[in-house]
């Protein structure tokens, strides 16, 4: 699976932004998809995901409330929805896919990943 993220820009506090994910290469509908970011200096960490099953979805408690995950399993696309952003919300934003089903918040879990798209939260 080649996954492409794109929609990441600057923008202020309070903004909102849509980041999207685009799969190619294998059946879509296949996979469960998560979002995870990496700011400097720190680890990857999990953001949000979608089962393929049901399209369950699950946040980091950071996110909950704030972000939205969805998939368009027709248009092979995952999405993540953002709003009320913070400046501790910049970071670079992967999008991943796994074969496992139910609920996957570890990067270890997902078996591809997308080459990352950056959110800039600041004044």
């Amino acid at each position: 699976v080649q996954l492409q993220a794109s929609g990441g820009g600057l923008v202020q506090p309070g903004g909102s932004l849509r980041l999207s994910c685009a799969a190619s290469g294998r059946t879509f509908s296949g996979y469960g998809m998560g979002w995870f970011r990496q700011a400097p200096g720190k680890e990857r960490e999990f953001v949000a995901t979608i089962n393929k099953n049901n399209g369950g979805t699950y946040y980091a408690d950071s996110v909950k409330g704030r972000f939205t995950c969805s998939r368009d399993n027709a248009l092979n696309t995952v999405y993540l929805e953002m709003n009320n952003l913070k400046p501790e919300d910049t970071a670079v934003y992967y999008c991943a896919a796994t074969s496992r089903s139910g609920v996957r918040s570890w990067p270890n879990e997902y078996d591809y990943w997308g080459q990352g798209t950056l959110v800039t939260v600041s004044s």
